[in-house]
């Protein structure tokens, strides 16, 4: 095997076993011998959600072939939980599950030092988890320059914000936010990829945000590698990034998870994750490490680019109006999707801001009802359950009964055909007190000799009180957020 002379503009291979050069990329050198001079990034996701499976952000980053892992933990659920986290401590706050990730990811940084790490896993203390990430790397033996992006809280400012003008009207009622303004625990503006690009600028390697947008953390990447700018001539670029972003932002949902034709065959016990190969114009393939389970297809791809989307042609994000409808996807081969377009369609000046706020407490509990008429006697059985309360003086706020198993866990979409053998009897509520909760989930073990025959699968105990945080969108104007970064 003989070594080659690589243009300047294409890196080094990443693969040669027999040179003790940085190991880089043969994938330059082989789109460069294939007639593509066009400069080339690979962005895999492998990490969709806080809770996603841990292994993959490792087996994606070892067989991916990649210049940057994205790991994507946040949704609007998870920053008020990380919320209430730091207020009881300090250093608490972000996904911890990133800090395990991070250390399993050290023999892969090692071997492939050139592969750079952007996350949202900050969550509501980017700097704590920084702080830790640099724990973790540094007693692994390695050395990685770490950045923090922040700004995004407005929690601190929203009085200041309120007295400014600032309505936070709710986005979809207009209701004001003076109705739950004391009932508040997190406020947070979705920032772009401009900081992450600042971020990488400043020699970063791993960068650590708090609420960005998720494709952000795509766009972020890809803008700085090909000098995109943030104004009116790289608006149609970002825009395609941005589509990129929404493809592997889920992570397997990509790539056969959730794909209405999966199957046996589609292995999705080994699924592999999403890679975005974004070249300098926009255009990109989205694929999978070879000898992964999942699939990658014009299906699959297009199932994830209408998730989560309200209007095709105008999909709001800090960075850009994307136009959706534009998307052009072909098959290139096995288990690779070409992307084209993604036009833009203008360019906000506001950001979204997530804010959550206490809106009471919760429970739910289930039986399993088993025998003739299962279905009956199990809508039955919550009914009976709710009488009870209301005879020791307890209504609820909201009540609902299911019947699992036929039919009730889609209603009025999949439709019983036949009186099921068995259905699970899931019965929940919500009120301002949580006293009425917890008496309500007292009542499920009675039904075992009080109920129908039938009745069993309460061996698990009463069901937990949890605490309600309910979803308040608005918007806030951009001039009056100030993205923060900094390298710890």
């Amino acid at each position: 095997m003989y070594c080659l002379e690589i243009p300047p503009d294409v890196r080094a291979c990443r693969l040669c076993e027999r040179c003790s050069r940085p190991p880089a990329r043969l994938e330059y050198l082989r789109h460069f011998l294939s007639g593509d001079t066009m400069k080339h990034v690979r962005i895999g996701n492998g990490c969709g959600f806080w809770g996603d499976n841990l292994d993959a952000p490792v087996r994606l980053a070892s067989a991916g072939r990649l210049d940057y892992l994205t790991l994507e933990y946040l949704a609007e659920l998870t920053m008020s939980i990380l919320a209430v986290q730091k207020a009881k401590d300090a250093s608490a706050g972000f996904a911890t599950d990133f800090i395990d990730v991070l250390g399993r990811l050290a023999p892969t940084l090692q071997a492939q030092p050139q592969l750079k790490i952007v996350t949202n896993a900050g969550g509501m203390n980017p700097r704590a988890c920084a702080l830790q990430a640099k724990q973790v790397i540094a007693k692994a033996g390695i050395e990685k320059r770490i950045a923090v992006v922040s700004g995004d809280d407005l929690l601190p400012r929203l009085d200041e914000l309120l007295a400014s003008g600032h309505t936070l009207n709710h986005l979809d009622t207009g209701e004001p936010i003076a109705s739950i303004r004391d009932k508040v625990v997190s406020a947070n503006a979705y920032l772009g990829a401009r900081p992450i690009t600042d971020a990488l600028k400043q020699g970063a390697e791993i960068v650590i945000t708090g609420r960005v947008a998720d494709a952000s953390l795509t766009v972020g990447p890809a803008a700085h590698e090909f000098g995109w700018g943030f104004g009116p001539a790289d608006l149609d670029r970002l825009a395609a990034g941005t589509v990129a972003g929404h493809l592997i932002e889920c992570g397997a949902q990509a790539t056969g998870g959730l794909w209405i034709n999966a199957d046996e065959s589609t292995h999705l016990e080994n699924v592999g994750y999403p890679i975005a190969e974004m070249r300098e114009d926009g255009t990109f393939t989205i694929s999978k490490p070879d000898g992964t389970g999942g699939a990658v297809n014009i299906e699959t791809v297009s199932e994830q680019l209408l998730y989560e989307v309200a209007d095709p042609a105008r999909y709001f994000t800090p960075d850009v109006v994307a136009d959706f409808t534009t998307v052009k996807l072909t098959q290139a081969k096995p288990d690779v999707v070409n992307v084209t377009g993604g036009t833009a369609n203008g360019l906000t000046d506001t950001y979204k801001v997530s804010i959550a706020y206490r809106d009471g407490f919760m429970s739910a509990g289930t039986l399993v009802i088993a025998g003739p008429n299962a279905a009956t006697k199990a809508r039955r059985s919550g009914a009976i359950l709710l009488e009870k309360l209301k005879q020791a003086g307890f209504t609820f706020a909201e009540s609902r009964i299911e019947a699992l198993g036929a039919g009730d866990c889609v209603p009025g979409v999949i439709t019983a055909t036949a009186d099921p053998p068995e259905v699970v009897l899931r019965v929940s509520v919500r009120d301002p007190r949580k006293a009425a909760i917890e008496r309500f989930t007292k009542e499920f073990a009675p039904l075992v000799t009080s109920g129908f025959p039938g009745t069993t699968g309460y061996t698990t105990g009463r069901p937990p009180v949890r605490e309600v945080f309910a979803y308040w969108p608005a918007l806030v104007a951009k001039s009056a957020v100030t993205p923060v970064v900094e390298v710890v």
